[in-house]
């Protein structure tokens, strides 16, 4: 069989091999239920195909494996924690990479509203009266080099403080080393308190007083930024999956592929650079 085209959201060698073995792994933790037809390199070039250009699942080219197939291992590695486990995979690499130690000591929160598609239930929408936008919310939680460490999608309608202490309680578990956090004005005093009974200390970074237009925060610029480079998946340009888990494994997806290109030196593309 001759080899298929490669599109520029593929894997290149050097990416495959820092994500070849935990897929692999995965695969033979269930050898033994039926042979595998499907290279897990093409599977994992659909998916991130999905995901960078924002199209829908049944509209994969014809040279990639059935889109119900790529979609049922989609569905498979984000209920078994892959996706999670890569994005903590990558993100100790950078950081060691970079010459930091691989956990981190301090976080950054910040949270985005985007507009849902016709697919996603009415009840898993809201609206943010402060963005004027009715849809779900992205809770984000970055380090200081803006590597993704956690991530809760919910309603539009769920107050940052209250995804925050969430967020908050997760950090504390899986990242006992981290005692200082950044947040805007959006994060509230009851946060605050919640941060300080897990041994984090919250520090909100406020606007300058005075201020009409736009302007870089100290230090949580960090986070904008990250979020600034997410959005070059067209996939999440607006929320399109119907549940809030499978669209926080898109975003986890997003940072899988922006932290390989990060390690392996490769530019993301995108229509700046034509």
């Amino acid at each position: 069989m001759q080899p298929r085209r490669r599109y520029p959201s593929d894997l290149s060698d050097a990416r495959w091999e820092l994500i070849r073995p935990t897929l692999q792994a995965w695969r033979d933790a269930r050898a033994g239920i039926r042979r595998p037809t499907h290279s897990l390199r093409d599977l994992m070039d659909a998916i991130l195909y999905v995901d960078r250009t924002g199209i829908p699942w049944r509209y994969l080219p014809h040279d990639f494996p059935p889109h119900q197939t790529v979609y049922g291992y989609f569905a498979k590695w984000e209920a078994d924690g892959i996706f999670d486990q890569l994005t903590g995979l990558l993100r100790r690499l950078v950081r060691e990479d970079e010459g930091r130690d691989a956990r981190p000591s301090a976080c950054l929160l910040d949270s985005q509203t985007v507009k849902t598609s016709a697919n996603v239930h009415l009840a898993d929408q809201g609206f943010d009266p402060a963005k004027r936008i009715a849809g779900r919310k992205r809770h984000v939680v970055t380090d200081t080099l803006g590597l993704l460490l956690a991530v809760l999608v919910t309603s539009a309608a769920v107050h940052d403080s209250t995804a925050g202490t969430h967020l908050l309680d997760h950090i504390a578990t899986h990242h006992p080393r981290v005692s200082k956090a950044l947040a805007d004005s959006g994060y509230k005093n009851a946060v605050i308190e919640h941060a300080a009974t897990r041994g984090i200390d919250l520090e909100v970074v406020h606007r300058t007083p005075g201020s009409h237009t736009f302007t870089v925060q100290p230090r949580r610029w960090v986070i904008e930024r990250t979020l600034g480079w997410l959005m070059h998946h067209r996939r999440l340009a607006r929320d399109y999956e119907t549940h809030p888990h499978r669209s926080a494994a898109m975003i986890h997806i997003a940072a899988i592929d922006l932290m390989s290109r990060r390690l392996t030196h490769e530019a993301t593309p995108n229509w700046r650079d034509t």
